[in-house]
């Protein structure tokens, strides 16, 4: 009598197991999704002279990285991205630049309102300030598919909800530490930025509510109120103005995003958003 094998009983050879291991697929998903952004860099600067390298090199690097993620959850979660299907895509990544426009600007208001920050007027409008939008864009992508998409994503799977929301927030703070001015307070609205992020990925599953609001907050503090974004400063922006007072209001060399209203702010919206999340179907 010929013996029949039980499938189930078959062990998965190495390979198999090393790429179900939720560090692997994490380091796999950060390496394929990520590596597109110093690699077209560096190409391009070698390459083409740097008056030819406007725009299009950032744009070049957002559409490898979004090939690179989508490769990496077809080919090692082996399942469709739909947190990154087009339908809707358009509504969706409206909402979250509503969304990162309105924090800001509520965010300077209270600071106006605090003293903490004084309005002196407008700059003149230029195309000049669209160009950072290729850069932003890219950093909006790049960085949501990154922390949200793989690091959220896998923690969520191997560690449940609650483990995924502190992984994915810390990890993303943590990313910030080599930035100049970083500060308890930036870290800390750092993080609750991380949990709002991942709590609007966890109330739409979906990816692009997420890059909206990334690329709005940093467009609208660097762009629109001239303000140093993640410790990184900016040009002359849209808007004209002075901080004024402790860093504990100003955020410091860090920026608006050092500041203890912006943690508040951010944290009572996460929190809100986080309350509000529609049950799994």
């Amino acid at each position: 009598m010929t013996a029949v094998l039980n499938p189930a009983a078959v062990k998965p050879g190495l390979r198999t197991r090393l790429m179900a291991h939720p560090f692997i697929q994490a380091v796999l998903g950060i390496v394929l999704t990520f590596a597109a952004v110093p690699l077209t860099m560096i190409t391009v600067s070698v390459l083409v002279e740097k008056p030819y390298r406007v725009v299009w090199p950032q744009l070049l690097a957002a559409v490898l990285v979004w090939f690179g993620y989508r490769f990496y959850v077809r080919r090692i979660e082996k399942r469709e991205p739909v947190e990154l299907a087009t339908r809707g895509m358009g509504r969706e990544l409206g909402a979250g630049l509503l969304m990162g426009s309105a924090l800001v600007s509520v965010t300077f208001a209270l600071l106006w309102m605090l003293g903490a920050y004084r309005f002196d007027g407008m700059n003149p409008l230029s195309g000049a300030l669209l160009l950072p939008l290729a850069e932003l864009l890219l950093v909006g992508l790049a960085e949501e598919l990154m922390f949200r998409g793989v690091i959220f994503g896998v923690a969520h799977r191997a560690l449940g909800t609650r483990w995924a929301i502190v992984i994915s927030s810390a990890i993303f703070a943590l990313g910030h530490l080599p930035n100049e001015g970083v500060s308890m307070l930036a870290v800390a609205a750092l993080v609750a930025y991380g949990v709002l992020q991942a709590a609007l990925y966890l109330n739409t599953r979906r990816l692009w509510v997420c890059i909206g609001t990334h690329i709005a907050w940093n467009y609208c503090v660097g762009q629109v109120f001239s303000s140093v974004v993640s410790g990184h400063a900016s040009d002359a922006g849209l808007l004209r103005g002075q901080f004024m007072g402790d860093a504990l209001l100003t955020g410091g060399a860090f920026g608006v995003e050092g500041s203890l209203v912006t943690v508040l702010l951010i944290a009572c919206v996460a929190a809100w958003v986080l309350h509000s999340r529609r049950p799994r179907a």
